[in-house]
């Protein structure tokens, strides 16, 4: 891919050790001397508390007020949902701050609010007020620029808050082929019987999974409802990916999720939605033993997320890594 600047010295050159960018036309990693738009991403490979909050600090200039804090909270006894212990030290740390959820599509131990929420003590999410946001109705967020909607239906809750920091478990996907900062917004703050039902393009959702559509239509429409949810914040949302545990399969699947295959990477953060996904890829794509968590994202067709990010104008169209200690 050529830089957006046409001048030799201007062209992104790879640096020592850089990693490879994934087969997509999306953003792209580029040098400190690149001179055009650029989004900042940044990067530790310790996963803890401790590196948690200075990522954190790092992209949360413009978070204020009542913080929803977006996270996937898991099946019942999931093994690799992130670390009670770590989500209760960075939530505390924030002022006036929510997790916030909403019920799910499929049945199982989360499509009810009460299901839900015993789900959530067994989990662990017992430290802080957990708002599943569409327990008590519904509200529409319209969409920018979209082809296939208007509007998404959100839990109405969502209305509630100020600001909104949204923290993944990045991971595989069954449907998606990834799950990171965008899948986290795009299904998970859809309300969970028509927002759902809108972004998984069904009618009918007693069909099997496998005659779901997905594909290119389920990146596509997932972007859509995230770029309801970005649009609605503006500025006033942040990204974190913890790269932990990260199985081929989401945290929706519980304990029937496949024993991750692939090392941990650690967490990245941005005010970028695009570029800390497209960040995220290209540091799977960077490891050795990648093969079955590539092999889910490209048989899914989920690269498509972020080319489609990137024609909703969703976020910069190159980035630069950062690593901190």
């Amino acid at each position: 891919m050529s830089c957006c600047c046409h001048e030799d010295k201007c062209a992104a050159k790879p640096a020592d050790g850089e990693f490879p960018q994934a087969p997509v036309v999306g953003c792209r990693r580029v040098g400190p001397d690149f001179c055009g738009e650029k989004a900042k991403v940044y990067f530790t490979r310790k996963i803890d508390v401790e590196h948690l909050k200075k990522l954190y600090a790092l992209v949360n200039e413009e978070i204020i007020g009542k913080v929803a804090i977006k996270l996937h909270t898991g099946e019942r006894h999931g093994p690799n949902i992130l670390p009670r212990d770590m989500v209760e030290a960075f939530q505390k740390d924030i002022p006036d701050s929510t997790i916030v959820e909403t019920n799910t599509l499929y049945v199982g131990d989360r499509d009810t609010t009460e299901k839900h929420l015993e789900t959530l003590k067994v989990n662990g999410w017992t430290f802080c007020p957990v708002d599943i946001m569409d327990a008590e109705g519904t509200t529409m967020l319209p969409v920018k620029g979209g082809k296939h909607f208007k509007a998404v239906s959100m839990g109405k809750n969502i209305r509630n808050y100020d600001s909104m920091v949204v923290l993944t478990h990045f991971k595989g996907h069954a449907m998606g082929g990834f799950g990171g900062s965008m899948k986290n917004i795009a299904i998970g703050c859809a309300d969970g019987k028509i927002g759902k039902q809108q972004v998984h393009a069904i009618d009918d959702v007693n069909k099997s999974w496998d005659q779901w559509p997905g594909k290119e239509l389920l990146m596509e429409t997932m972007s859509e409802s995230a770029k309801a949810t970005c649009d609605h914040f503006g500025k006033r949302i942040c990204f974190i990916n913890v790269m932990r545990r990260m199985s081929v399969d989401c945290d929706c699947a519980g304990l029937a999720a496949a024993e991750p295959t692939i090392p941990d990477i650690g967490i990245v953060a941005s005010t970028d939605i695009l570029a800390i996904d497209q960040a995220s890829v290209d540091l799977v794509y960077s490891q050795t033993h990648n093969h079955d968590l590539v092999e889910r994202i490209e048989s899914r067709h989920g690269l498509h997320q972020l080319t489609y990010m990137r024609e909703l104008g969703m976020g910069a169209a190159n980035y630069e890594l950062i690593e901190i200690d």
